[in-house]
């Protein structure tokens, strides 16, 4: 029989405007016989759920989280409705959040709105209870209101968000008044990073640079248009940043989508002063390096390991080494190991033993009501290896676009899977022996999804 956790909290009243959630409570004294913290070995997991906007799977509606034990989340018989009884977390649209190593704390930076740019912290104690752990600061005055960020691997002390603002350059020929005269010359991109410290909630550094790519590539329309997902590298020297490249005809400076897809590339910068950033280029991999919602790169065993999406070959997992450039004997295609065609890892997330669980869609995904989204394999690093998950459900309406967050413990990965507007579960996958649980079952909503666990 299956049984729902409680509130830990009433909520009374959720206000929608604009896409703005704010909530209160019944009662603001506190729960006198809270659940104990997870006992033993065991770990906070936070399920995020990010509610309907204006159409199914926007997530536009405002982002809510619900925390349980790693038992009770490998539990079948639990089951949980963040949408009905979640904590509301700050964000005008779908909040950007990362988690503690331990899944204690909750980081969280508002995205968009009056609130956009603005990190709090959150104590995680069970439920829908997160209690505000200090002050917060906005970030919004140095990357704006809807920041792209990321917490560093570097024991939960440092966040790094990033921006880039791109302009074209044209030579008037003298002739200013007339625009039809202009030749296209290059795009100006300027790249601005600030690092936050996660403990005292406060700014590290910030600092903004050009971004330039080769003459001849730059002669040719392609310029750095997104960027995000900065990782640190082992050494803790270099910070690396993904890049998405865009390209003009130059001919007549207008968007250009059919020309050659380069080779991914990324930037790297010093750290901590975040200054000298130059840009390393893949011959394995092509196209985009900067990923979407999820962590898209990380360290592992000294080098760090990149998802590149839009390649004509399908997607690829990178390598770069410790000397700071990619290693191009490394050849690790998603195809390939899989034996399926176009590939597109959507969000992925290695264990410490070197073993990843990837979200991927292919050839094979259906059109549901969020687009053609996919499945997940187990992939190793160290053999180039992977298998799909079957044992996870496939449904069309399953959406992995948006998705952030894996929580890793030990050698287990938590994911949640359920489609837009259905139930689902959080499902376990122990990446050393290749088992799933499928454990607590995730109530939905009419249009909404879930977006990951921390």
């Amino acid at each position: 029989m299956k049984h729902t956790f409680r509130n830990f909290q009433k909520l009374t009243a959720v206000i929608l405007t604009g896409g703005l959630l704010a909530a209160c409570t019944e009662d603001p004294t506190p729960n006198p016989t809270p659940d104990p913290d997870p006992v033993g070995e065991s770990r906070w997991i936070t399920v995020a759920a990010a509610r309907m906007g204006d159409n199914p799977g926007d997530g536009n509606g405002g982002t809510l989280i619900y925390s349980l034990s790693s038992e009770e989340a490998k539990d079948p018989t639990v089951s949980i409705a963040p949408f009905d009884n979640g904590f509301i977390v700050p964000s005008n649209r779908t909040a950007r959040l990362q988690s503690s190593e331990d899944g204690n704390t909750m980081f969280n930076i508002s995205y968009a709105g009056d609130t956009g740019g603005q990190y709090t912290k959150y104590t995680v104690e069970g439920g829908q209870t997160f209690t505000q752990n200090g002050t917060g600061v906005s970030i919004a005055p140095y990357v704006g209101s809807a920041p792209r960020w990321i917490k560093l691997f570097d024991g939960d002390q440092t966040g790094a968000a990033v921006y880039v603002d791109t302009e074209a350059q044209f030579d008037d020929n003298g002739t200013p008044e007339d625009v039809t005269d202009d030749i296209y010359l290059r795009h100006e991109a300027t790249m601005g990073v600030v690092t936050l410290d996660l403990v005292n909630s406060s700014i590290i550094e910030f600092q903004e640079s050009a971004l330039a790519l080769s003459e001849e590539e730059e002669a040719n329309g392609y310029y750095i248009s997104r960027i995000d997902m900065p990782t640190l590298n082992a050494a803790g020297d270099k910070l690396y940043i993904g890049a998405r490249l865009s390209k003009v005809d130059p001919a007549t400076g207008e968007t250009d989508r059919e020309g050659e897809i380069l080779g991914s590339k990324t930037i790297v910068l010093d750290y901590p002063s975040l200054l000298n950033p130059t840009v390393i280029s893949s011959a394995v991999g092509h196209g985009n390096t900067n990923g979407y919602r999820s962590i898209n790169s990380f360290e592992y065993n000294g080098s760090v390991y990149q998802a590149n999406q839009g390649d004509p070959n399908g997607s690829h997992i990178l390598k770069i080494d410790a000397n700071n450039q990619y290693d191009d004997s490394y050849v690790f295609s998603l195809d390939a190991a899989l034996g399926v065609d176009d590939a597109y890892i959507l969000a992925w997330r290695p264990a410490a033993n070197g073993k990843a669980v990837v979200a991927y869609r292919d050839a094979s995904s259906e059109e549901g009501v969020a687009g053609a989204q996919g499945f997940f394999a187990l992939v190793d690093l160290n053999t180039r290896t992977a298998q799909k998950i079957t044992e996870i459900p496939y449904e069309a309406d399953f959406y992995l676009f948006q998705y952030q967050g894996f929580v890793v413990d030990g050698n287990d990965i938590y994911l949640t899977q359920a489609p837009v507007g259905k139930n689902g579960n959080i499902y376990v996958v122990d990446t050393e022996t290749a088992e799933v649980t499928k454990g607590a079952e995730l109530v939905n909503v009419d249009g909404s999804h879930f977006i990951g666990v921390f």
